[in-house]
């Protein structure tokens, strides 16, 4: 019974975390991809192709074949990256609810877990 309980448990938990995923990927081929589910004044991490560091950007448009946006909320620097160039694009906002929903998830585990071994 323990051992079914924290199964089950865990992998809701699991579930829950897992279909909470906030990174948009892209594929190398730029006429396929669809950049609506860009928000303008949203903070996203921007990861590059060619390997470079990766880029938090506040968005602003997109401009023909460039993602345009500026480098933070109080830094009006203008950041272009060519859409070639993006593996993946990451929501910062949502990656912190997925970070308090699994810190969330794990107490409720925890918690299940304590009252079942109480209860025998």
């Amino acid at each position: 019974m323990k051992a079914s309980v924290l199964l089950k448990s865990s992998l809701l938990t699991g579930l829950f975390v897992i279909s909470s995923c906030a990174t948009t990927k892209y594929s190398e081929n730029v006429a396929t991809n669809n950049y609506s589910n860009l928000e303008a004044g949203k903070i996203y991490t921007v990861t590059p192709r060619d390997g470079s560091k990766k880029q938090t950007i506040l968005f602003r448009n997109i401009s023909g074949d460039n993602i345009i946006g500026t480098a933070g909320k109080k830094d009006s620097a203008e950041v272009v990256i060519p859409k070639s160039n993006v593996a993946s694009v990451k929501d910062r906002s949502q990656g912190r609810v997925v970070a308090g929903a699994a810190v969330i998830g794990a107490a409720g585990v925890a918690a299940i877990v304590i009252s079942s071994l109480r209860a025998d």
